[in-house]
């Protein structure tokens, strides 16, 4: 790992204004006030149609973010969700494992949401402990298979030395015919370790894995700069902590939440 690395969270970068320097929350709302995070789900009418007494399928987009890289994403794929007309998206946060005071997600109210996108950094090519901490508090939601069928999918933070390693490698290959061979392999094996892992939580509650391929365009797979983003989900390559999400990294997160609302409309209809 390089100082700094994705594993830990870097000592180089403070944390945001919704936490103080010992990693706690002194903020209770750490959200803006239009996108906050709810305590609990909400029920919208849409007025604008024949269907106004239905009420609006909702996308759930649960996130852990320990310096923002993550909840940045999570508000540009919200604004994908709620482009789907019928769908809206409601943010929440997973209990911080550090003693906090932002509003959190209880595992029991996943049961209401009509799909679900989860949000973590990655560690040791893992999910964060406090994302595993949430899904292991769901053993009860397992037993009365309250999840099966819903549509899930994830994004995350990656580790920072692996991507600047295929960067350079890339660079060295420029010239060689098989480069994008190369590209695919370099550029899927972390975002693989991170989502496989990922993915059995899903599986043991019967959840269908809904990744975006590569629905976003050619823009996703371009190799001229270093960037998140994969078949598998949004992703942002968070450097040494102080990098912030690009642009191209919060179209992919907005593009995921569309395509997710969408995919949700769609079963929702039979």
């Amino acid at each position: 790992m390089g100082k700094g690395g994705g594993c830990v969270p870097s000592k180089k970068k403070h944390p945001t204004s919704a936490e103080d320097a010992a990693g706690t929350s002194n903020n209770t709302a750490p959200i803006a006030a239009d996108e906050e995070t709810h305590a609990t789900p909400t029920v919208t009418e849409s007025s604008e149609n024949a269907q106004s007494v239905a009420a609006a399928l909702e996308v759930f987009i649960v996130f852990y973010s320990m310096y923002g890289h993550v909840e940045k994403l999570a508000k540009r794929m919200k604004k994908g969700v709620e482009g789907v007309e019928g769908v809206e998206a409601v943010l929440y946060r997973v209990p911080e494992t550090l003693p906090d005071e932002v509003p959190k997600i209880k595992a029991e109210e996943l049961a209401v949401a009509d799909a679900i996108l989860f949000g973590f950094p990655t560690r040791y090519g893992c999910m964060a402990a406090q994302m595993k901490a949430f899904f292991n508090s769901t053993g009860q939601l397992w037993k009365e298979q309250t999840l099966v069928g819903k549509p899930a999918g994830f994004f995350y933070l990656s580790n920072k030395s692996f991507y600047k390693l295929v960067f350079q490698l890339l660079q060295a290959l420029s010239r060689d015919n098989d480069k994008d061979k190369y590209c695919l392999q370099f550029e899927l094996r972390p975002v693989k370790e991170s989502n496989w892992t990922a993915i059995t939580q899903l599986a043991h509650h019967r959840m269908l894995f809904v990744p975006i391929g590569y629905t976003f365009g050619d823009d996703m797979s371009k190799i001229d700069f270093i960037h998140g983003g994969s078949p598998y989900g949004a992703g942002v390559y968070a450097g040494d902590g102080t990098r912030e999400p690009i642009e191209i990294e919060l179209a992919v997160a907005e593009h995921q939440g569309k395509y997710m609302a969408g995919v949700a409309n769609r079963l929702s209809q039979g």
